[in-house]
């Protein structure tokens, strides 16, 4: 359903891959597995850095998208992708708010520069 003729539409698709729809013959336990590993290493390094609020958010993003997408995966078997704008694959919001949190922690982390252990960025 075209939003904006050319530039936005509103397209269902089920991604039953992993990000814009990348290797989607993974095992669900290969996801789960995935997941954990992350939650071990975000786990393994609080405390050992202070983060600034704008790292807090962008992690904040990540999680929430990547909850609402587990959300999708569950209750559907696949994750639901809607926002076409016609360059880029089919995403969601939740795949927004990842790109956008990556981008914010990866924006912190190069404003740090190496070696920086005291809060950065704000």
């Amino acid at each position: 359903m075209p939003v904006i003729s050319g530039l936005l539409s509103l397209t269902h698709v089920q991604n039953r891959g992993v990000a814009f729809g990348l290797l989607a013959g993974i095992s669900p336990i290969l996801m789960i597995l995935a997941a954990l590993t992350l939650v071990v290493l975000l786990s393994y390094n609080k405390g050992r850095r202070t983060w600034s609020r704008t790292t807090g958010v962008g992690f904040a993003l990540m999680a929430g998208g990547a909850a609402g997408n587990l959300l999708d995966r569950i209750r559907f078997g696949f994750v639901v992708d809607y926002v076409d704008v016609h360059v880029w694959p089919v995403f969601n919001f939740a795949d927004a708010a990842i790109v956008i949190g990556a981008g914010l922690v990866l924006l912190v982390l190069m404003r740090s520069g190496p070696g920086a252990d005291s809060e950065v960025g704000a």
